[in-house]
């Protein structure tokens, strides 16, 4: 079996790395970089910890129609009518 082997002195050094994150917590990788600083890990990201925030589109949707003139009863009563 034939090994093949890196050519020696072009590769960057890839060495451990502590990335820190604006929330506190730390882990260990491994990087090129270095040391990296985050604004948001997977500790303190609404999606992972479950504290996302639902965003209102009712009131978007109202301000839409009201903007626009638009009456949605008027368009739910004419699917109304067309499904019977």
């Amino acid at each position: 079996m034939e090994v093949f082997r890196v050519k020696e002195g072009i590769h960057p050094v890839y060495k451990t790395a502590v990335v820190r994150c604006a929330c506190g917590n730390t882990f260990e990788t491994r990087s090129t970089m270095g040391d990296i600083h985050i604004e948001i890990c997977s500790n303190c990201h609404p999606y992972y910890t479950g504290k996302q925030k639902l965003v209102d589109t009712a009131g978007r949707v109202e301000k839409y129609m009201k903007k626009y003139k638009l009456d949605s009863q008027k368009k739910v009563a004419k699917k109304e009518d067309k499904s019977e």
